[in-house]
């Protein structure tokens, strides 16, 4: 069912709707570089009763769906070099965002620009072929990223290293646990040096070694100036890696700002 905004208490936002709606330069102490450009986005998707009212609807040319919108209007801009928490509850539209972002998907209204190679950690197991061995996939990320051959063999050893997957590097994806699709991942999308690193909940799977071995691993590409979106429940991840954050309620932006104050305001929601 859709969310009823109307059965929530008023929103403590900190920045008006009207002033979230607009442009905002992330990027308060470096040269006003723009890594990220999202302007007016929005996503619909049609939403059926059931998988035969979407047979009916093409025999009988009638709608027989409601339209869903996922995000409403979102606009923010994100500077070069910095890193962007998105955080709210589930069903906000944050996975959508970052799909958008990353090229997954295409937005139904407003624009993107993206400055720089983008890579991205999404569901698990997505951008994978089940039945293609840990090396193959690795292959094939690399040539879609726009890598040659020669480049794929220097940085090979790398990833499967960092994956620590083993003899499993050459066993079918389709047979890994989500911790070694996000081991496999995490190494793929992080050793391709992306100019935007965009990272949806991939931490939340894996064991604690691990974590800390991708925690590290982002201080890294942020200390090489590397932009980051993050999206994440724990919000110490957020408040670690991100300068600024926005806070997606309901496919809207609720509130865009400094970490510290929006992590503030959101927790006083959950609260």
């Amino acid at each position: 069912m859709p969310f009823d905004s109307t059965a929530q208490p008023r929103l403590p936002t900190r920045i008006p709707p009207t002033e979230a709606a607009r442009p905002v330069d992330l990027a308060e102490a470096t040269p006003p570089t723009i890594a990220l450009a999202v302007r007016d986005v929005g996503k619909v998707y049609r939403r059926y009763a059931s998988p035969g009212a979407r047979v009916l609807e093409a025999l009988s040319r009638r709608p027989r769906h409601h339209r869903f919108h996922a995000l409403s209007e979102v606009t923010l801009e994100v500077g070069a070099g910095t890193g962007l928490g998105v955080i709210g509850e589930n069903g906000a539209g944050k996975s959508t965002l970052l799909k958008i972002l990353a090229g997954v998907t295409a937005p139904t209204t407003g624009t993107v620009e993206v400055h720089g190679s983008v890579a991205s950690i999404l569901e698990l197991g997505a951008g994978f072929h089940p039945d293609f061995s840990g090396r193959q996939n690795i292959r094939l990320n690399a040539a879609l990223f726009g890598l040659n051959e020669a480049d794929l063999e220097r940085r090979l050893p790398a990833i499967i290293a960092f994956s620590e997957l083993g003899d499993f590097i050459d066993q079918p994806v389709k047979t890994y646990s989500s911790g070694m699709a996000m081991r496999l991942a995490f190494s793929i999308a992080t050793e391709l040096d992306p100019a935007v690193l965009i990272v949806d909940e991939a931490l939340s799977v894996g064991d604690g070694y691990f974590q800390k071995k991708c925690m590290d691993r982002l201080l890294l590409f942020r200390q090489r100036g590397g932009t980051l979106l993050l999206c994440s429940h724990a919000l110490y991840y957020v408040a670690a890696y991100c300068e600024n954050t926005v806070w997606l309620r309901d496919g809207r932006v609720a509130a865009l700002g400094p970490t510290e104050d929006v992590v503030r305001d959101y927790e006083r929601h959950l609260a």
